[in-house]
This record gives structure tokens, C-alpha cells and sequence, in this order.
């Protein structure tokens, strides 16, 4: 959100979390500013803060560290009983508050565990053991993952759902403050954001319907534009093809992997094969504010040590010298340092911030903001909040494509994040 001008709602949301130790739930529609707000938050507040993820993907894109890793809880479910006490519990006895962000896909099993290892560490039995819980997300988004059978049929005995506001721990007593962003950043045409807000929150009739199959077919209009897909297959075949298309012989980019930095983890590839007129995305927001993750151009040369990427800007090109950057794996260090939470980086991946784009998963395609877009639900949607995690990466219903209809069915809405929302706001 580069040059983003603070609303009055953002700033008070920014200070009812530094001012309150209440528990919150901080959420808003696509593109309201939710990880802006995170970071802005770290940056700023005088608390004792640490920052989990449900994923290794979403840990690295905030900088965090996964739920997993950060309370040695195993890749499955597991039991209370099986909790144990940290080494060094004075690291949880500093906590004042820890922020999760992307609820939404935070298991309610999790929940329980993260509720009972801080009593467990802090040897303090209130919720959480006394620590302030900080939940950012959308739960109109992607929901967890419940993977197996056999994980579907404990959800289906213990809990209520798989989703976060299910667990045990809220019929304890656990309450959270709701606060919401409202104003919507990346898309400012009033008539595109209502029919978005009607496909989030399961409301699309036929009218709504009919505006948006409207697109189906529709020009591209300006270029580049990218393709989500529903599948990983998909996107990968779409990338191959186009590139093999390409008459340059092309170039290999290894990737420099130090530590312990998991394979499934790297945010673009180890090998990543470029050719002259790639289409590709940038994963990284640049700190020269040159392009955010997300912004799409082409690949227009090399160079010895650098990638020449064109740009469209409004009515020119820009050619844009882009070099290696790092990411770090970080973990919260049980050596504390003097008054504050310190982090030691366990492992490191350096690649060009470059990825192919001609198309992305859906899922990938969550916290990008694109100006043109190719949906293309092939077999229909299969998750909750799927195609309207899709409509919403784009700024403008101008710039949708759609590659077949969008049906009725395709709006998937759990009646259960409803019934939790609204009883929240009350």
C-alpha cells in the first residue's frame, strides 16, 4: 500500500491494541490494510510482542515464526497430555502479548494447545496464561486445512468446527473484542467493492451473478494480466507452456540455501529458469518502493550480477534492475536479551524475488493486489471463501476475466463463521 494515507478506523485500531490489554479479534474485507496494520504495530508498540502463523508461508511473509514451531507441537493432532514444559519457561513469562495472524486457518485443536502450554510454561492458570491474544484474519478467506479422514472425523466428535472460534478454551470464558478495518485500499470504485462484500459474505443473488459472468470472455484489456487457478497443476502447466513457448534459450538462477530453511518453505524456486519476455511477479515489497509483491512485469534482460524487469506504468514502461534479496527463517530465542524479545535467524534463502506468472494458485494469490486478472475455477470452487479470495486480488471489475461462469454453488460461506461474526459484533 505504498504512500497509504491512515484512516481515523486505522489508527484508533492500532491504538486500542497498544492501550488495551484486552484479547482481540482484528479483521476486515480484502484490502483493507490488516498486515499493514501488523507491521505497523510491531514497529510501534511498547509490548512484549511475539508473531505467529499457521503456516510457513504466512510466518515468512510476516516476519514471524510458525504456531508449530514456536511451541514444539507436532505436525498432527495431538493430546494434552502430551504437552511439556520449555527448558527455559522464563522466555513465556515475559510475554505480554502474542499476535497470530491468518486466523482464519488456525485449527481449533491448535487453539486449545497454544491456551494449555502457556498455562503449562507460565505456571499461571487463567486463559492463556494471563498473555494478551492478539487474532488477525478474514475468516471469510481460505479456512483450515483438515486433511485425512481421520482428522475430519475428530472434528466431527470433539469439536463444533474446525475453525478457531470452536475451541474448547472459549467455553471457559474467553472473550474477544472485536475490531474491524473498514475502509477497502485496493479497490476505490464503491459499486466493485459492494459486489465483493455480497460474494464474501455469501449474499450474491442472480443480479450479482449476472454483473460478474458479464466478464466471462472478456477482453484482457491492458497486459500483463495473471491467471488464478483452483490447482497447483494448473498453474505449473500454464507457466510451462508459456515459457517453452519463448524462442531464448533462457538462464538458470540457483538459489543460496543456508540453515534450516525447508524446502516446502522457499518462496520462489531453488532453480529458477528465466527467459527474455518471462512474464513473472515480484515477491518482495521493495524498500525503494520501485514495485510490492504482487506487481507483475516482464523480463526484459540480464545482467551480470542483476535481472532487468519491465514494468507497466500507466502510460509508460519502466525498466526496473533487480538484484538478489534474502529471506530469513526466524525463531524466538530463549536467550533473552535485556528488556526485550530477541530472534535469531535459523536459516536463509537468497534468490531474485522473481517468480513465472502467466498464472498462480488462488491460494498463493491471497495478500496480492493485481490490476488485471484471468479467473479460472476449472471444476468449480471446493474451498470456503475461494472465489471470493480470487474476485478480490483485482482493483477494478474492468480488469476481471472470468473462463467460465461463475455458479451459485461456487459461493461457498460456512453458516458457522456467519453465526460467529454476527454474534461478535453485537
Amino acid at each position: 500500500m505504498k504512500g497509504l494515507k491512515l484512516s481515523s478506523n486505522f489508527k484508533a485500531c492500532l491504538e486500542e491494541l497498544e492501550s488495551s490489554r484486552d484479547h482481540f479479534f482484528l479483521t476486515g474485507r480484502a484490502g483493507t490494510g490488516k498486515s499493514t496494520l501488523l507491521k505497523l504495530f510491531r514497529q510501534s508498540t511498547k509490548k512484549k510482542v511475539i508473531v505467529l502463523a499457521p503456516t510457513g508461508v504466512s510466518a515468512l511473509n510476516v516476519g514471524g515464526q510458525t504456531i508449530h514451531s514456536f511451541f514444539q507441537f507436532p505436525p498432527r493432532i495431538m493430546s494434552p497430555h502430551e504437552l511439556k514444559r520449555v527448558k527455559n519457561p522464563g522466555f513465556f513469562e515475559r510475554l505480554d502479548s502474542i499476535v497470530i495472524d491468518e486466523i482464519s486457518m488456525v485449527r481449533a485443536d491448535v487453539l486449545d494447545n497454544i491456551d494449555q502450554s502457556l498455562r503449562l510454561n507460565r505456571d499461571d492458570d487463567r486463559l492463556f496464561g494471563g498473555v494478551q491474544m492478539i487474532f488477525i484474519g478474514d475468516l471469510f478467506q481460505l479456512p483450515p486445512v483438515v486433511a485425512s479422514t481421520e482428522e475430519q472425523r475428530y472434528f466431527n466428535t470433539v469439536y463444533h468446527s474446525p475453525f478457531f472460534f470452536s475451541a474448547h478454551v472459549f467455553q471457559e470464558g474467553f472473550k474477544l473484542t472485536f475490531l474491524e478495518l473498514i475502509e477497502v485500499y485496493r479497490q476505490d470504485e464503491r459499486h466493485f467493492i459492494a459486489l465483493l462484500e455480497s460474494v464474501r459474505l455469501g449474499n450474491a443473488g442472480p443480479e450479482v451473478l449476472e454483473e460478474l459472468n458479464a466478464r466471462v470472455g472478456a477482453s484482457p484489456g491492458k497486459e500483463p494480466y495473471v491467471s488464478l487457478t483452483s490447482r497447483n497443476a494448473a498453474a505449473h502447466r500454464i507457466n510451462r507452456e508459456a515459457l517453452s513457448k519463448l524462442p531464448d534459450r533462457g538462464q538458470v538462477f540457483p538459489a543460496s540455501v543456508q540453515g534450516q530453511f525447508s524446502s516446502l518453505l522457499f518462496p520462489t524456486e531453488q532453480l529458477l529458469i528465466l527467459k527474455v519476455g518471462a512474464q513473472v511477479m515480484f515477491l518482495r515489497n521493495d524498500p525503494l518502493r520501485r514495485f510490492v509483491n504482487g506487481t507483475l512485469g516482464i523480463i526484459h534482460d540480464f545482467d551480470d550480477e542483476a535481472i532487468i524487469v519491465q514494468v507497466q506504468e500507466a502510460d509508460r514502461l519502466r525498466y526496473i534492475k533487480v538484484e538478489r534479496v534474502e529471506w530469513e527463517m526466524i525463531r524466538y530465542s530463549q536467550k533473552l536479551s535485556e528488556g526485550d524479545l530477541s530472534t535469531e535467524t535459523i536459516g536463509t534463502f537468497v534468490q531474485y524475488p522473481l517468480r513465472l506468472a502467466w498464472a498462480i494458485t488462488i491460494h498463493k494469490s491471497q495478500g496480492k493486489t493485481f490490476d488485471n486478472v484471468a479467473i479460472d475455477l476449472a471444476g468449480g470452487a471446493f474451498a470456503h471463501g475461494q472465489t471470493y479470495v480470487a474476485l478480490s486480488r483485482c482493483r477494478s471489475l474492468q480488469g476481471i476475466i472470468l473462463r467460465a461462469p461463475i455458479e451459485t454453488q461456487d459461493i461457498l460461506v460456512d453458516p458457522r463463521i456467519i453465526d460467529f461474526h454476527r454474534d461478535l459484533i453485537r
